[in-house]
């Protein structure tokens, strides 16, 4: 599932095409996702301006002159591509509707964006622009990793009395918004910290540390255009490359990268989800 980095690289190739520009027309080809699209959604997306999109932890925000703000979901498959950009920027003629185009916006300067999802594990709702701060999907995300709110003293109080193992706690979206798997376990990584310590037994220093090191690894991330590793993809359709410095993801039997250290990088479960780390070196 696209994290922080890859939902914010969307959102910036999004830009371009749809930020201070008119939808003409909204086609909504099917009546749900993951759960059921708003009421008559075409209607209210047809002819409104997009003065803003945003990114809040996974989710792309665009705010509308109506009033309303569109929330995205990529969920694990989706896909948000441009063609036909006036711009420049792209450089695809539109494509001919495939399956799974499940929303298709059709721009007044001659783009068009579509949502396509073969899953259908994404969604889409519409919000008042200025109630989204309460909206049920917003409301218990946790503050932006590069945001100013995460903060040292914030995250040491937040594991301060976390009974899970650190790697689940840092996945928890309460907590901080945006860390997926595969980031959880490169920052680990980095850090030296054994993703199955119990976050309330790190000691102060460790916890703070973990702040420079999250948002290095996000903002290189993000400078890579994210990790390509099954269905993601930009919005000009190129891959990101980030996938390629992973340091412990999906390194499992590989030599540790770190410095001194002839451990061999391991995989374990937790939480239903692969972690790859040194035993060895994190501690």
């Amino acid at each position: 599932m696209p994290e922080l980095p890859e939902v914010e690289t969307v959102r910036r190739g999004l830009a371009p095409s749809m930020e201070g520009h008119v939808i003409t027309r909204a086609d909504v080809n099917r009546p749900d996702l993951r759960w059921p699209f708003p009421e008559n959604m075409a209607a209210r997306l047809s002819g409104a301006k997009v003065t803003g999109l945003r990114r809040r932890s996974k989710y792309i925000l665009a705010d509308m002159d109506t009033g309303e703000t569109l929330i995205i979901h990529l969920g694990m498959s989706g896909r948000m591509t441009v063609s036909g950009d006036p711009l420049g920027q792209f450089h695809h003629d539109h494509p001919a509707p495939a399956k799974h185009d499940h929303v298709v916006f059709h721009m007044a300067n001659g783009a068009r964006v579509t949502f396509n999802d073969a899953r259908r594990f994404g969604a889409m709702d519409l919000a008042d622009t200025a109630q989204l701060d309460d909206h049920w999907l917003i409301k218990p995300i946790g503050p932006e990793p590069l945001g100013n709110d995460f903060s040292d003293s914030y995250l040491t109080s937040a594991l301060s009395t976390r009974n899970t193992p650190i790697k689940t706690a840092l996945l928890d979206q309460h907590v901080v918004a945006g860390l997926g798997n595969i980031y959880v376990c490169e920052v680990l990584f980095r850090a030296g910290i054994n993703p199955k310590r119990k976050a309330r037994d790190l000691s102060g220093k460790r916890i703070a540390a973990l702040v420079p090191i999250i948002r290095d690894v996000l903002s290189e991330a993000i400078n890579a255009g994210g990790s390509s590793l099954k269905d993601y993809r930009q919005a000009d359709g190129e891959l990101g490359y980030f996938q390629h410095g992973f340091q412990a993801y999906d390194r499992e039997g590989n030599e540790c990268q770190t410095d001194e250290c002839n451990g061999t990088i391991a995989r374990i479960t937790q939480s239903g989800r692969s972690t790859f780390y040194c035993p060895k070196c994190q501690r």
